[in-house]
């Protein structure tokens, strides 16, 4: 587009625009001989940016339009950092992208639904390890890959954050906003559920769930650090084991978490979408069979032999009461056999839109509200009674977990607790002025006097963006 405004003439200039040069021809080599030169092609008005007085001699009509165009590409390109619901396209295909961006990939949000699933079956299934072999493999399971499958979709869609004002205002609406109020409700919960009415209210100590959002806050924070270094994956990595080793870190902002789930977060921050399309085919699924069974027979295995606390990530190893070298070979061991579970969890996620698929966008809202009965059903002894514990009670209780934490990721849900999830704060920020300058451009009448800004051309990381997971 820059070289097309470079080779028209200058309305002042007497002479014609030149003549693009051949596709085939050699640059410097003499142009082909015409019998008689072509009358140069009629040019049409340029806007009053780039014409200058022939611009204004021009009828009002192609004005006009050339300003609406104007204005509806620079939208389309100084919008490039705002949310998206998938990746934009090139340079010079404005429409299709503006297409995209309002789509979905409905992959993702199965793929969070059904995570979100899984979460609530692991808490519930928790209270049933000391009766059943089965339900204490089962966890151990879930737990390997459910929470790192979320954090590598959580970097995935991530990837455009650079601290931006509008990236860093839906950071503290959408994050830190909400880990601030559920960690007071949980706070309070506890204190009346649970009839102790001296727990104290501490941001710096999350409780229960919310450490996921300090985390994310956190994570989300140093992507632009991660996309500078050389090697971030075995930098986040190398961190996690360090973590690993250290008893001094505390439980501040669940520090533990935040630096031993790190890798998830890093790794997903430098996929592509080529990279999802690897494990979304037949042989991919095909493959995940074999790996599931044995991980399955595997995790019985270690029920009775494995600590099951290294899967919270959220102690040393020499608070668990080993060598710290031990906790070098479990971070790596269990980082490996958490990306292989992942990979094999996407593969089986459906690639089109399922009737759980609207629920995905709500998964934030099933994961810290969900809570509140997972702690409650062990506050008010719901789990005391025989029923649970018989293997019919166990699928029962499995079939309700997955029920309530559904429900709670729907359009209703979500309209009622909106002002805790995603509150719109336009109180406490002050005017973006990138985009009150868009908005004036948008709604500026056509046929106004006032020039239409040039469109920016988006840089090269732009062009693949994705925002907030949701």
């Amino acid at each position: 587009m820059t070289d097309g405004l470079h080779q028209r003439s200058s309305p002042r200039s007497p002479l014609p625009p030149a003549r693009p040069e051949h596709p085939d021809a050699v640059p410097g080599a003499a142009p082909p001989q015409a019998s008689r030169p072509e009358p140069p092609p009629e040019q049409p008005p340029h806007d009053s940016r780039q014409g200058g007085r022939a611009a204004h001699a021009a009828p009002r009509r192609f004005t006009a339009k050339a300003r609406a165009g104007a204005r509806a590409k620079a939208a389309a390109l100084t919008g490039s950092g705002s949310r998206s619901a998938g990746p934009t396209a090139s340079t010079g295909q404005e429409a299709p992208a503006k297409s995209q961006a309002k789509a979905r990939d409905p992959f993702f949000d199965n793929a969070k639904y059904l995570a979100i699933v899984l979460v609530a079956l692991g808490h519930s299934w928790e209270p049933l390890r000391d009766d059943s072999r089965a339900a204490a493999a089962l966890y151990i399971f879930v737990y390997a890959f459910h929470m790192p499958a979320f954090m590598v979709i959580s970097g995935y869609f991530s990837r455009s954050f650079q601290g931006k004002p509008h990236q860093l205002k839906r950071l503290v609406t959408g994050i830190a906003v909400p880990y601030i109020l559920f960690e007071i409700a949980y706070t309070l919960f506890k204190r009346y559920a649970d009839d102790d009415p001296g727990y104290p209210i501490s941001l710096l100590d999350p409780w229960y769930l919310t450490w996921f959002l300090i985390a994310l806050f956190i994570w989300r924070l140093t992507t632009p650090l991660w996309k500078m270094v050389r090697w971030p994956v075995p930098l986040a990595l190398g961190i996690a084991v360090l973590a690993s080793i250290s008893p001094d870190i505390g439980d501040d902002l669940d520090l533990q978490r935040v630096l031993q789930f790190l890798p998830f977060f890093v790794i997903g921050l430098f996929l592509k979408p080529e990279h999802f399309d690897l494990v979304r085919t037949r042989q991919a699924r095909l493959l995940s069979v074999p790996v599931v069974l044995a991980s399955l027979v595997f995790s019985y295995w270690a029920v009775e032999r494995m600590n099951s606390q290294w899967f919270y990530h959220r102690d040393s190893a020499q608070e668990l009461g080993v060598p710290w070298w031990v906790g070098v070979v479990m971070t790596l061991a269990m980082f490996g056999c958490s990306m292989v579970l992942t990979a094999c969890f996407l593969a089986w996620v459906p690639r089109r839109h399922m009737w759980f698929t609207v629920l995905g966008a709500g998964t934030l809202y099933g994961y810290l509200l969900h809570g509140f009965l997972a702690k409650g059903s062990r506050f008010w002894d719901w789990y005391e009674a025989d029923w649970p514990h018989t293997p019919w009670g166990a699928v029962v209780v499995t079939v309700i977990a997955a029920a309530v934490v559904t429900v709670l990721c729907t359009t209703p849900v979500q309209r009622v607790f909106r002002f805790a999830m995603e509150p719109k704060m336009t109180w406490a920020f002050k005017e973006d002025p990138a985009a009150e300058a868009r908005r004036r451009v948008s709604t500026a009448p056509s046929g106004s006097g006032a020039p239409a800004p040039e469109p920016r051309q988006p840089q090269p990381q732009q062009q693949e963006q994705l925002t907030h997971s949701g």
